[in-house]
């Protein structure tokens, strides 16, 4: 293994792990005005969206062979 492959692998697990992190915060702060607090299925949706864009940012790693 190359050394740079290293840091690719790192820094890949870092950009999948930043999406759920950047939400969990913004929802945590638990504004009074944010429309998806009085949707019944606001945090469902916020939980899915999470999943997805951590899915795809592995599948696209993946197949640039970065991890």
């Amino acid at each position: 293994m190359c050394e740079g492959d290293g840091f690719k692998k790192i820094s890949s697990w870092a950009a999948i792990l930043f999406a759920p992190t950047l939400a969990g915060t913004i929802y945590g702060v638990n504004f009074e005005d944010m429309p998806e607090l009085k949707w019944a299925g606001g945090y469902p949706f916020a939980i899915v969206l999470m999943a997805v864009v951590c899915t795809s940012l592995y599948v696209i790693f993946k197949k640039r062979d970065w991890l």
